[in-house]
């Protein structure tokens, strides 16, 4: 997998929050770093990307993260103190996220970091964290197959999101599966589970493509999925490709209502920024949809738009990252330091707290037991929930089929 960590300058900073990224207001935290706070003031670090590719993704987490930290800080604070966030752009770049990642520990003196959205840029901070014994919260979903004490994984487990999408597709009886993805780790891996998967159970692998991340040039990739004639895509591209390979789908006569398409890495800002008739239809797997009709869902879907506009929306990332603020803060409160080390061993003995995609909480490998949810696209950019699995589901970072005999030990 290595090699694929290789690939960046995926799209150059000159893309900063386009057209596409219409939640891309910067609020009163804006801009591409910040260091306020006074003395005394416990430091935090939000490290996303607020340019290139995926900005169209992850402004709006780093605005959730803020919104946290802003609700904490009326509260009270931690320990007494208040919080001071100081905001990094990771550009799109793996590499800049290392950078930034470092800048943000050992120039600004951060306790602790929420930030990342693709797997390569985890990867490419992990040795940052590693040596400095700091602690990354990461809010996406993600391929597994890695367990750092380092690192606290609040997305899904494969398990928890690829695998009962899969299930699903299986039992409406779609054989033929045809996978699309960026060129990165993330998909790459999960479509190696989906393969062993599919494999196993006498299913049939249509086709496998993959394109740089922010590639727009999908005609050779929709010829042969018209070619193959699958039963569902399954789709882990990421950023703004997806409304390139949407918008040739569609141009080529194979629209989410003619060919099924389930995506790993499209919620209701991708859908508003796509827009939503374009995705009308389509599937997505998350532990979280808007639509979720819980009084805490409410609570933070009022509060967000009160502070970044009554249009904006909501998505499963940006959930995790808020929670993130927030069961950091309780485990800091247990621990009675914000020492990286103690906060995560508090963090996974923590009872479970109610968040707004359910009640949650951390366990031993780092990651977080939560809800699987399939949901279909609506022509008004949300998300109608098909499927739930009923109970939580405990993470698993190494998929048995996949990598049979591995374990999590931290």
């Amino acid at each position: 997998m290595g090699r694929y960590l290789q690939k960046r300058h995926f799209i150059t900073a000159a893309l900063a929050c386009t057209a596409l990224v219409t939640a891309c207001s910067k609020g009163p935290e804006g801009g591409n770093a910040s260091a306020g706070g006074a003395a005394g003031d416990i430091k935090v670090g939000i490290l996303h990307s607020l340019s290139g590719t995926m900005a169209i993704s992850e402004v709006t987490v780093k605005n959730a993260t803020q919104l946290a930290i802003d609700e904490i800080n009326a509260a009270g604070g931690v320990l007494g103190k208040k919080l001071a966030a100081v905001t990094e752009d990771g550009a799109s770049d793996p590499a800049i996220f290392a950078q930034k990642a470092s800048k943000l520990i050992e120039n600004d003196g951060v306790v602790t970091v929420f930030g990342g959205w693709t797997s390569a840029s985890r990867k490419a901070m992990l040795p940052v964290f590693e040596k400095t014994a700091n602690l990354l919260w990461y809010p996406v979903q993600f391929e597994g197959n890695e367990c750092s004490p380092n690192i606290m994984y609040s997305g899904a487990q494969p398990n928890q999101q690829a695998l009962p999408a899969y299930d699903w597709a299986k039992e409406k009886g779609y054989k033929k599966i045809f996978l699309v993805g960026s060129d990165y780790v993330y998909p790459r891996t999960a479509n190696l589970i989906l393969k062993k998967h599919i494999e196993k159970d006498g299913l049939t692998l249509s086709g496998e493509e993959y394109q740089p991340l922010g590639g727009t040039e999908f005609s050779g990739v929709v010829g042969k999925i018209k070619a193959a004639k699958p039963d569902i895509i399954f789709n882990t591209l990421n950023g703004d490709s997806n409304v390139a390979f949407f918008k040739q789908m569609a141009a080529a006569g194979m629209t989410s209502k003619t060919i099924p398409i389930m995506s790993f890495s499209i919620g209701e800002q991708e859908s508003m920024a796509m827009g939503p008739q374009l995705l009308d239809g389509s599937y997505a797997a998350w532990n979280y949809f808007q639509s979720l009709d819980t009084p805490e869902n409410k609570k933070f879907i009022d509060a967000y738009k009160a502070k970044f506009g009554k249009d904006a929306v909501l998505t499963d990332p940006m959930v995790h990252g808020y929670l993130d603020v927030y069961i950091w803060k309780a485990a800091a409160e247990k621990a009675g330091s914000t020492d990286p080390a103690k906060v995560r061993a508090a963090a996974v003995t923590l009872d479970a707290i109610p968040t707004p995609l359910g009640t949650v909480k951390f366990i031993a490998n780092n990651s977080l037991i939560q809800t699987g949810y399939i949901a279909q696209a609506l022509p008004d950019g949300q998300f109608k929930i098909l499927w739930d699995s009923k109970k939580m589901i405990d993470p698993d970072p190494y998929d048995p089929v996949s990598f049979p005999g591995k374990t999590c030990k931290i």
